[in-house]
């Protein structure tokens, strides 16, 4: 099976509960053809910096009813001690979530590039700021 690019986001929230919120947006992205959901990881993370990691059918169901209507197949490919490198980001007495996902709208363009001898050399997303920054120069007609 080919492949497009597999990105990973660590998204942190403060407390330790997850409300759901986020799913609408996956559901979207995965309906779209835009996304594969490869994997969906929860992590808290204590005040004194311990970390637990929790699977989505592990969660009570309070927390999972909102991730119901997520519409893709989740694999585990994170191993823990991937998810212990990803927790150093996330703040004490926060939670976060690890979402793995495939680029399927780039799958095309990755084999091509691949079978034409193409290596991607660099890749970057650039920060949200960053970006806001750059269209309000551009807006205020001072670039």
């Amino acid at each position: 099976m080919e492949l497009g690019p597999v990105e990973y986001a660590v998204i942190a929230f403060p407390g330790s509960e997850f409300s759901g919120r986020i799913v609408p947006a996956l559901n979207d992205l995965i309906r779209q053809g835009t996304i594969r959901l490869i994997d969906l990881t929860f992590i808290t993370k204590a005040p004194d910096g311990s970390v637990e990691a929790f699977e989505l059918d592990a969660l009570p169901e309070t927390i999972t009813t909102a991730y119901d209507a997520l519409d893709g197949e989740v694999s585990g490919l994170l191993s823990a001690e991937d998810i212990a490198d990803l927790a150093e980001a996330v703040p004490p007495g926060s939670s976060a979530a690890i979402v793995v996902w495939e680029d399927s709208w780039a799958r095309s363009l990755a084999q091509a590039a691949r079978e034409s001898g193409g290596v991607l050399v660099t890749r970057e997303t650039v920060p949200h700021e960053v970006v806001q920054a750059a269209v309000a120069v551009l807006e205020s007609g001072a670039a």
